[in-house]
């Protein structure tokens, strides 16, 4: 899992998972006066507590107290992370990585705030000099691979993601991650083990299922293709998409159980319906396929 790290290379996961944040009372950050130091040790105290005001308080303090202290910006960082006041916590990590430049935790922290924020080519920046300054942490790796995802760079993400799975084996969103840059960079066979990895590491995970049934079916596995997306509506039945290639699927497989046809393209209209980011195009193909459908039924009994 990557991690967001506080002060004294303390962490605490990010984005969907709630913040932990732990601290020592003592700053391992420099010569700071005894005052600022107290001031730092106070504020872990107080958010250990849940007093996140006063925490902020004494942590504002303590920066006060020191310009060169970085452990309380790092902290005040993180808080403000977790409240999802982005643009301050920005603000506090880019403190942090002015008042020491080779503090590794503040320069994946403030990656991790630009990547939240869709600064894409600042988060890039800012991972890479984290890894220059320390190679040795597995989910740099990541972290980077993931800003390159998010800017099609899907050769970097497979150098980077590779570099991960030699460090730590992997985990389910990472291998899905590599599964795509692997199809993107027409590297089939592999992406197909590399879903397949995703999957086996989680069977619940939606994205590998749809990313597989995707590649067997424009490989006319059509069997194979419809359990993926089957796979798929049983972990999230209101999956649209899934719904669609699973008709798409069952009919290019059977295309003449007109019933059961008829019933899956008729399932997918209603999924469709009740969600607004559903293309008009779909619904339009759906409603003709279910015409043709029944008119080659019509034509079928009588014979």
């Amino acid at each position: 899992m990557s991690k967001m790290k506080q002060s004294q290379r303390h962490v605490f996961p990010t984005l969907a998972i709630a913040l932990a944040l732990i601290g020592l009372l003592v700053s391992m950050a420099g010569a700071v006066t005894d005052e600022a130091k107290e001031m730092y040790n106070s504020g872990i105290k107080a958010k250990q507590a849940g007093n996140l005001d006063e925490a902020i308080l004494a942590y504002k303090g303590a920066l006060a107290m020191d310009k060169t202290y970085v452990d309380p910006c790092i902290n005040l960082g993180a808080i403000y992370f977790e409240q999802k006041e982005y643009d301050k916590a920005l603000e506090m990590f880019k403190e942090a990585t002015q008042r020491d430049k080779t503090n590794t935790e503040a320069f994946a922290n403030l990656g991790r705030v630009e990547y939240q924020l869709k600064q894409y080519t600042e988060a890039e920046t800012s991972f890479s000099t984290a890894l220059e300054l320390d190679s040795s942490t597995p989910d740099y790796y990541k972290e980077l691979g993931k800003v390159y995802d998010k800017q099609r760079k899907y050769t970097e993400v497979i150098s980077k993601l590779e570099k991960f799975h030699e460090l730590t084996g992997g985990d389910h969103t990472s291998w899905y991650l590599l599964g795509k840059s692997y199809k993107k960079t027409d590297k089939i066979t592999d992406a197909i083990a590399a879903y397949k990895k995703s999957i086996e590491l989680k069977s619940d995970y939606p994205y590998p299922h749809s990313a597989l049934g995707g590649i067997y079916l424009g490989q006319e596995k059509y069997t194979n293709a419809a359990g993926q997306f089957k796979t798929v509506l049983k972990i999230n039945p209101k999956d649209y998409r899934a719904a669609y290639n699973y008709a798409i699927a069952i009919q290019s497989k059977n295309p003449e159980e007109y019933d059961t046809n008829i019933s899956n393209w008729e399932n997918f209209l209603k999924i469709a319906k009740k969600n607004p980011r559903t293309k008009k195009q779909m619904i339009a193909t759906a409603n003709e396929t279910i015409k043709n459908l029944k008119e080659a039924k019509e034509q079928s009994d009588l014979q």
